[in-house]
């Protein structure tokens, strides 16, 4: 007796989906057996993610310092620097020039920063140089510029000043700096500076102005070394 069509469609579905699920059997048994995630695999991921983080900031921090070089201002003590302060003098020397004005250009090296760096730590000297810059910033006039050469190297930019005026106001700047006074680590600290002077007029050249100042800044120099290197005294 012949099985009902219903009854032999049933069997051939039936066959059908056993056949399908011995040949997914059969393809999981072929691919191996499933790896399971360890806490080193999380580690490792977390590895990663703090390379990523670092070089991220990397970069940043890469793009900012060349955005301070490009920049005219220094970053620590937010006065021009050395680029931004040979512009200013560029520009006073062509005014000069043209209109037959007339000023001075000093330049001022801190006597002791070393001993106090190497004494107290960079951040110590940093307070240091900020005091100074915020000293002379105080005994110019608006039209006048401070700027910071580099390390422990200022200079000043002053107009309408004749060589006695110009030789005064650098001994003034001397004296500002040498009667500061900081404490750190319960020892009272003094700097000190030492300054040399070139007149600026129409005849005059930036880049040798500041040869000429500079030289004359260790000349100075010279004639202080007599003095104490660093006075340290209890609070």
């Amino acid at each position: 007796m012949k099985k009902p069509k219903r009854a032999r469609a049933a069997k051939a579905k039936m066959g059908r989906k056993t056949s399908a699920t011995r040949s997914k059997t059969a393809a999981k048994r072929s691919a191996g057996p499933r790896q399971r995630r360890t806490p080193a695999d999380g580690a490792t991921d977390t590895t990663k993610a703090i390379i990523r983080g670092l070089r991220s900031k990397l970069k940043a921090a890469e793009r900012r310092v060349a955005e301070l070089e490009a920049a005219d201002t220094d970053f620590l003590l937010e006065i021009p620097n050395r680029r931004g302060f040979e512009h200013a003098l560029q520009r006073a020397v062509a005014y000069m020039k043209r209109y037959r004005a007339s000023g001075a250009l000093i330049v001022l090296d801190v006597d002791r920063l070393k001993p106090i760096n190497d004494s107290f730590g960079h951040a110590a000297g940093d307070e240091v140089l900020k005091a100074i810059a915020a000293t002379l910033t105080r005994q110019v006039r608006a039209s006048d510029v401070v700027g910071r050469l580099g390390g422990d190297e200022f200079a000043l930019l002053l107009w309408n000043l004749s060589e006695t005026d110009a030789m005064a106001k650098a001994a003034i700047f001397e004296q500002a700096v040498d009667e500061l006074s900081f404490t750190f680590r319960g020892q009272q600290v003094t700097a000190g500076a030492s300054a040399g002077v070139a007149l600026l007029g129409a005849q005059s050249d930036a880049r040798r102005a500041l040869e000429e100042a500079d030289a004359a800044m260790y000349v100075r120099k010279a004639h202080r070394r007599h003095e104490p290197r660093i006075r340290l005294v209890s609070s």
